[in-house]
């Protein structure tokens, strides 16, 4: 390794030559047909082909979508005996760059959902039409009735008048429009929502981003910790306020889907495995999706299939008629042979958390997908018919999704390592902007993207450190004292840009 007064005087001394940065990010499993019922398989591949997206991200969203409108009508005992209930709430994320069409494919997806939603408002707006008409007709009448109840009370006849009053008629106002889409909310009016619409609703946001940066702040963990509550669809809470006073909200039914671009999730990641926020909150999504890019964009103007919407579509329809029971969701049990096989999973599950070397947040986001699986076993069930119990085709579905799903969440975590080569290689690419000599507050004020905090600037020269592009040096304080400062020098043997 050459000396400070080396690299200042210009020598070249003899040094490893640069190694290549290659990617990092672990290979994912691809979607295919078998993994999801005909009556999705259409839709999805349909979109995928339109879109040019990957059809991932069209099948996490007409999952979470599904989960949503079934709610608290149905849930799944994953055990013959034992009491534990998972509620079919879904969190999912579709995670790619800006230019991987994941809005597409959220649009496509929640379509029929809106379509509800408006004909509920048309309703609606209907019924509260018909009850102010026949508010002011009541009005006409109560006014003569009061008259009548009036002169009997003067003449003495407090009983007979009191009687007259009660022939008033008096309507329930009409119920407000079913919602099953949130946008953004405060905690305290997702709280009145979700009283609102029992059934359970979904957090949509076309950028997660934002929505975890929000619960990030410190002034936001009240809050974070009301979402963490929302994950398992079946816990109460009750919270106080002076202005709105006192809500209980008796099932914290929430599912969430959103896209979200790899580096914004990674700051994420960063916080979860450094120990800085490890609550589970982003253990918690469990359906998150990075599906290679696709490469070629070819343009295609293709009619959408008819027939596959309306499959889809009238799934949905069909789990939203259904009335949820009035003591609790209806609760099925995995056949025979499907709870065999569902045991044998998890304890194999069991034994790769407890014997492997992966990461405790790794450990903590496998621990959670017990739930997810089984969730998707019982949403399967529906779709093919099933009331009665969770059979084997169901779960077969569901455990392929299980391996699908461990790949991908094995990318998700990488992407710390990822992301520091990744920004190692934008540094690379603009050293002609950069002396060759230089610090990290240097590289701050270029402004890149991804490369504004200095956590991330030290991760990316750290890896072209260990990659023979620089030499890192540590200067000595001076007679007035301060912070020694870490200086980067370009390896000696890069002799032109690249």
């Amino acid at each position: 390794m050459p000396s400070a007064k080396d690299i200042v005087l210009g020598a070249k001394p003899t040094i490893d030559a640069p190694l290549p940065l290659k990617s990092t990010l672990p290979a994912v499993e691809k979607l295919s047909t078998d993994m999801l019922p005909p009556q999705l398989s259409g839709f999805v591949f349909d979109v995928s082909e339109r879109t040019q997206c990957p059809p991932e991200y069209v099948a996490v969203a007409v999952i979470v979508a599904l989960s949503t409108v079934v709610g608290c009508k149905y849930a799944i005992m994953p055990k013959q005996y034992d009491n534990w209930e998972v509620r079919i709430n879904q969190w999912g994320s579709l995670i790619g760059p800006p230019s991987a069409m994941k809005s597409p494919a959220l649009k496509e997806s929640i379509r029929p959902i809106i379509e509800l939603e408006k004909e509920s408002n048309e309703f609606q707006r209907s019924q509260n039409q018909d009850y102010q008409i026949f508010t002011e007709l009541s009005k006409v009448g109560a006014s003569a009735i009061k008259k009548q109840a009036s002169e009997l009370l003067n003449n003495g006849m407090k009983a007979e008048a009191l009687e007259k009053m009660k022939a008033i008629q008096l309507d329930e106002p009409p119920a407000k429009a079913d919602r099953k889409i949130v946008n953004d909310a405060t905690v305290e009016k997702l709280g009145e929502l979700m009283n609102e619409n029992p059934n359970g609703l979904m957090l949509l946001r076309d950028e997660l981003s934002g929505f975890f940066a929000k619960l990030s702040q410190e002034d936001s963990q009240l809050d974070r910790a009301f979402y963490l509550e929302c994950f398992d669809g079946n816990n109460r809470f009750t919270y106080d306020r002076i202005g709105r006073g006192t809500i209980v909200i008796e099932n914290c039914m929430l599912s969430v889907l959103g896209g979200i671009q790899p580096s914004k999730i990674a700051k994420l990641i960063r916080m979860a495995m450094s120990g800085d926020v490890d609550d589970g909150l982003i253990q918690r999504l469990q359906l998150a999706v990075w599906p290679d890019p696709v490469t070629e964009w070819q343009w295609k103007d293709l009619a959408p299939s008819k027939e596959a919407y309306l499959a889809y579509r009238d799934l949905v329809r069909e789990f939203d008629r259904m009335k949820p029971a009035t003591d609790g969701p209806i609760a099925l049990r995995f056949s025979q042979a499907a709870q065999l096989m569902f045991a044998k999973w998890m304890t194999e599950l069991q034994g790769d958390i407890r014997n492997s070397d992966y990461h405790p947040v790794i450990q903590s986001h496998l621990a959670k997908s017990p739930k997810c699986i089984a969730a998707l076993a019982l949403l399967f069930e529906l779709i093919q018919g099933g009331r009665s119990e969770v059979s084997v085709g169901a779960l077969t579905k569901a455990l392929a999704w299980a391996k699908f799903l461990k790949s991908h969440a094995l990318r998700l975590y990488s992407i710390t390592t990822s992301s520091s080569l990744n920004n190692a290689k934008l540094i690379l690419k603009r050293r002609s902007k950069l002396k060759n000599s230089f610090t990290i507050r240097d590289v701050r004020r270029k402004g890149w993207a991804g490369l504004t905090e200095n956590t991330d600037i030290r991760d990316a020269l750290d890896c072209l450190v260990d990659h023979n592009y620089l030499i890192e040096l540590n200067s000595t304080p001076g007679a007035a004292g301060g912070r020694p400062t870490n200086n980067y020098y370009w390896s000696p043997t890069l002799e032109q840009d690249p």
